[in-house]
């Protein structure tokens, strides 16, 4: 799966638990990762992803509510 998100131009950040990837392309602006979870999300940081900054299921919700679905993520087996 991962390959094919990076294939499908969808940028890695790395997590311990949770792997996160997002697409600007696709990317509609609602905001709903922004004001959803500001630890992990900020636009004003760089990287502006911190997959880490959260616990892994806290992440999953918020990128669950993406509408564009810019967002996307895989959990590590070793989280599960």
């Amino acid at each position: 799966m991962e390959k094919s998100l990076i294939d499908a131009g969808y940028r890695k950040y790395a997590g311990s638990d949770i792997d996160v990837f997002f697409n600007t392309d696709i990317c509609i602006h609602s905001g709903n990762c922004v004001n959803g979870n500001k630890n992990v999300f900020d636009l004003k940081r760089k990287p502006w992803i911190l997959a880490d900054a959260d616990h892994y299921t806290a992440v999953q919700q918020t990128i669950d509510t993406c509408p564009s679905s810019a967002l996307r993520y895989i959990i590590k087996e070793d989280a599960k």
